[in-house]
């Protein structure tokens, strides 16, 4: 078997035993594109090797999508179909586990009327509310993880030749998730277990700020005072471990809703809705966007703002350092799932309930009333660099450094 082969039955293998975390008698549903097909193959059959009841595969196809976005009404944007959230909900309360498999270029949609982009994210995000709700609460396993297309690859690798292009890619992405170890599985423990270190000190501190500095970002972000920092695995309601993103390299938690004050930079380009936002800054004032400007983008970046009231605001908190393996192979993947585990990043629109005491339980009332925010949309950008300090503010006022110079200061 060549070394390609082994390497994509090891990546399944980690996908199924440690991503989702298949248990005997579960279906697995995975949501992944035709250019991944061979992928999802081996997923299939490693799944169902390890004893899963049903594998449901929906597929989609990049050209397809596009087309759509080019010649469809106006209406097709504005409506979607009952019996597919209705399908997902369904799942979900059968105790699914949920795979995703990125391979979409990340400018599919270049060019395309930004309003029909944002009518569809709008559309899409409000029918399936209850099934991000669910997800967002790690009711049930679910995993994102990445394969190769060609015109994926050739962003990542403009220079190579392009017979070698998706190659070089699926090199990379089994370096940033373990899979070129003798075993990964064994490696994401040692990983998992790292990573809840810093965990472990950072609920420990109980910062009631943080103050990131660097060239453009001057921004205090303040955290609820029952927020638990969390990382790496996860664990669903019926006890089950799982992985939700691998690669992972971050630690996060939650903003106070309407605690974010100051401007931050972005330090890599956001590939959202098919299309590139570079080179942007975004301004607060008692948590809400007030002000921002993108270079390349800003009309993509005012409709992600615009998705909703939620989207005015922060859901998510990261911390990761530049030392991270994804951040010193200097390949930019223009893939949030890669480059938001090379740098400190934040996200726009909804909070996870787990990262607060007792969340997964609370209603939605309850988490308004603990400063949680709520939005059909969750986009993490990317602010980190070597250039940048986080000082960890506690209730007393006293201030201790937690990043110097990129990475962690403790």
């Amino acid at each position: 078997m060549s070394d390609f082969k082994t390497n994509l039955k090891k990546y399944a293998e980690l996908a199924v035993k440690v991503g989702v975390n298949i248990q005997k008698g579960q279906t697995l549903v995975v949501i992944a594109t035709l250019d991944s097909a061979e992928f999802v193959r081996q997923v299939v059959k490693s799944a169902y090797e390890t004893g899963a009841l049903n594998v449901i595969v929906n597929w989609n196809d990049d050209v397809v999508s596009r087309t759509k976005y080019e010649l469809a009404p106006d209406d097709a944007f504005t409506t979607y179909p009952v019996w597919r959230a209705k399908e997902m909900e369904d799942l979900v309360e059968q105790g699914a586990a949920f795979m995703s498999i990125v391979s979409s270029s990340p400018d599919l949609l270049k060019g395309v009327n930004p309003e029909r982009i944002a009518n569809f994210q709008k559309t899409a995000g409000t029918a399936l509310s209850n099934y991000r709700q669910a997800i967002q609460s790690d009711k049930v396993s679910w995993s994102v993880i990445a394969a190769p297309s060609p015109s994926w690859a050739a962003m990542v690798f403009p220079d190579a030749p392009s017979d070698q292009q998706v190659s070089l890619l699926w090199d990379a992405i089994f370096k940033a998730v373990r899979v070129d170890t003798e075993n990964p599985v064994e490696a994401w423990k040692k990983h998992d277990a790292t990573l809840h270190e810093k965990v472990s000190y950072l609920n420990e501190r109980r910062y009631q700020k943080l103050h990131y500095t660097a060239p453009g970002t001057d921004l205090t972000i303040e955290l609820p005072g029952n927020h638990i920092w969390v990382g790496a695995g996860s664990v669903n309601e019926s006890g089950f471990e799982f992985m939700a993103n691998m690669p992972t390299e971050e630690v996060f938690t939650v903003p106070h809703r309407q605690g974010v004050n100051g401007t931050v930079a972005s330090t890599k380009p956001l590939s959202y809705g098919g299309n590139i936002i570079d080179r942007f800054s975004i301004t607060f004032e008692n948590g809400r966007i007030v002000d921002y400007q993108a270079e390349e983008g800003e009309e993509v970046l005012k409709r992600l703002i615009e998705t909703d009231e939620g989207s005015h605001y922060l859901g998510e908190v990261a911390l990761v350092p530049v030392n991270s393996p994804i951040s010193q192979s200097n390949v930019l993947f223009f893939n949030t799932l890669f480059d938001e585990n090379a740098s400190n990043h934040l996200a726009i629109g909804s909070a996870y309930a787990f990262c607060i005491e007792g969340g997964k339980k609370m209603s939605r009332e309850e988490l308004d009333a603990n400063g949680l925010n709520e939005s059909i949309t969750h986009v993490d950008f990317m602010i980190g660099s070597q250039e940048m300090d986080i000082d960890g503010i506690k209730a007393d006022g006293t201030s201790e450094p937690v990043f110097r110079n990129g990475n962690w200061a403790f």
